[in-house]
């Protein structure tokens, strides 16, 4: 997967996975991670799937509608990417911290539906429900924090409220901040994903 890996000054803080948005690149989400972690490695992932030429993680059948499939195969695809790439760079695979926006925050999601301890933790903006039905493996004490905007138009309140109950049920520790400009991405939401972050990752 094509992508971008910069080695942080301190080894030992949580490596930061980015996943952008529809029709984003792997170096739109970079100043996240500076905000929110300067001194972590950083690996900026980019979607393997392409819409009209814009790059996706994954499929989509419609506005708001997964390709469920191809969803299943590429967490699949990007899980044994994240092993390989942990092995190549030499950083510890069970230190990764995901930060995603939108469709990136879905693939990211996907990862903790599917599989145990695919993370040390998850920051996911503007995330919708990656799947419904299936047992969610255990993810005792998972620091998760979602930002949403109570007026998205793409990811509503419920389902915003639905994929914490989901996560809280398989044992996740989830935290929302709201905020009130639809779907976009704010810089007081990436604060407050930067001062959650330094809460759960540097006490």
């Amino acid at each position: 997967m094509k992508h971008v890996y910069r080695e942080g000054s301190n080894p030992a803080a949580p490596v930061l996975v980015l996943f952008h948005g529809t029709g984003g690149t792997e170096h739109d989400l970079l100043p996240l991670a500076e905000r929110i972690s300067p001194e972590s490695s950083v690996l900026s992932v980019r979607g393997n799937v392409l819409e009209n030429g814009m790059p996706r993680f994954f499929r989509r059948l419609a506005e708001g509608i997964f390709d469920e499939e191809d969803l299943v195969f590429r967490t699949e695809e990007l899980g044994g990417f994240l092993d390989e790439a942990a092995e190549k760079y030499g950083f510890d695979r069970s230190n990764l911290v995901a930060v995603g926006y939108s469709n990136g925050a879905n693939i990211a999601g996907s990862l903790l539906f599917h599989y145990k301890q695919a993370l040390k933790g998850a920051i996911l903006h503007h995330p919708m429900v990656p799947r419904r039905g299936i047992e969610l493996p255990d993810s005792a004490g998972l620091p998760v924090f979602i930002g949403a905007g109570k007026n998205d138009p793409l990811c509503t309140p419920g389902e915003t409220e639905e994929l914490k109950s989901l996560l809280e049920a398989a044992g996740a520790e989830v935290d929302i901040h709201w905020e009130n400009y639809g779907h976009q991405l704010t810089g007081s939401e990436v604060d407050a994903a930067a001062r959650w972050f330094a809460d759960r990752f540097k006490g």
